[in-house]
């Protein structure tokens, strides 16, 4: 498959992204962000490599008041950094345990934050500090009386609501995965091991389009509640179940989504089992609108699954954000009541226990239109389908 959406993006989409980051700060009275993982990074940048898999060195981005995001790195990444739209390149010979960019980090920090200033870092769920504790510490200390405050906000609030060249990438992403789900039945068989199977979905997949295959798990056999596990060398045979759920990539955007086939038959239990599931993923989709929370969704879903004679679902939520990452914000819980808004890319992730450890789970990826939800991956069959 030819790629069909342009890779990367213009300088006017990180222009876009800073100047709506840049309006919250002013407005929570912070006078600069701080952000240093990988997705957050990469948000404002543009910086993307495989390299942040080395757990070595730290990186970090201040995003000031105003202007371009300023980039304080380790010396390796220079070149990639500048071919960013970032114009601000500052570098350290990391790794340098004594100090591993503090200074140089501080010094910066202290450019655009007064005295007492407040700087803003992610500090709240689905976020982490990607320095060492100690530094941390020492880094707290080093810019005193400024103080660093909660901003989980500001880039939770971003990174919910796409702009159309991210929602296309995700589109893209899915499409592929789609057409890789439907060509299952001529790619599988019983008698495969399940790490074959495996092996064959991830590398047709590739071969398809995808980027990168990280995320795939899943399950084979006539039942199973673990459907996160590593393959086995179990042989399928027929009258099982196979499920694979993928977060694969294209140009630095996921996936997240799954299918299930019964290889040969399936018992009347199975049936009915996926038959709730992808009825309560219409039940989802029906009451996505602007204005709408996710425990709205939750609870249209919820109440499908119980009427279908659900024993529990013990995976704690029905669907959450995709973006960047296979999971983001917001979740679908009874409590979460996140308001949806156009631009939010969601996932909708019904499951149940049909019989004791045996759990059916149907998910879509769609993102939020005015008119309601627009479907992204290629809508599953409504009947449990066959592998003959």
């Amino acid at each position: 498959m030819t790629d069909r959406v342009e890779r990367g993006f213009p300088v006017e989409e990180f222009e876009e992204r800073a100047e709506r980051a840049q309006r919250m700060l002013a407005d929570s009275g912070l006078d600069a962000l701080l952000v240093c993982t990988e997705p957050e990074v990469r948000y404002f940048t543009g910086f993307h490599t495989p390299f942040w898999q080395s757990p070595t060195r730290p990186w970090f981005v201040v995003l000031p008041l105003s202007g371009r995001p300023i980039a304080v790195i380790p010396g390796i990444g220079a070149s990639a950094m500048a071919g960013t739209w970032v114009e601000d390149v500052r570098t350290w010979p990391a790794p340098r345990p004594d100090d591993d960019g503090l200074a140089l980090l501080a010094e910066t920090l202290a450019e655009h934050a007064g005295p007492g200033g407040r700087i803003g870092l992610p500090m709240g769920p689905e976020t982490h500090v990607r320095m060492p504790l100690a530094d941390l510490d020492a880094l707290r200390e080093e810019i005193r009386p400024k103080v660093f405050v909660d901003a989980t906000h500001v880039v939770r609030s971003l990174r919910m609501v796409k702009s159309e060249r991210e929602v296309a990438k995700v589109a893209h992403i899915c499409s592929v995965v789609s057409d890789g789900f439907e060509g299952i039945p001529t790619l599988l068989s019983a008698e495969m091991t399940e790490r074959e199977a495996f092996a064959a979905f991830r590398m047709d997949l590739l071969r398809r389009g995808a980027d990168e295959v990280p995320y795939l798990v899943g399950a084979t056999g006539p039942g199973f509640d673990d459907i996160i596990k590593q393959p086995s060398d179990r042989v399928i045979v027929d009258g099982d179940l196979v499920m694979f759920d993928t977060g694969s990539i294209f140009d630095g955007y996921s996936s997240d989504f799954d299918r299930y086939y019964a290889f040969g038959w399936a018992d009347d239990g199975a049936r009915r089992a996926y038959k709730t599931v992808w009825e309560a993923t219409e039940a989802g989709l029906a009451t996505v609108r602007p204005g709408a929370t996710t425990s709205d969704l939750w609870r249209a879903m919820a109440t499908v699954l119980d009427a279908g004679g659900s024993l529990g679902n013990s995976v704690g939520r029905m669907g959450h954000g995709l973006g960047m990452q296979v999971t983001e914000w917001p979740s679908n819980t009874a409590d979460d009541q996140t308001v949806l808004e156009e631009g939010m890319v969601l996932t909708l992730e019904p499951g149940l226990t049909w019989a004791p450890g045996r759990m059916m789970v149907h998910e879509e990826n769609l993102v939020v239109r005015a008119e309601g939800a627009e479907l992204l991956s290629r809508r599953a069959p409504a009947e449990l389908p066959l592998i003959s």
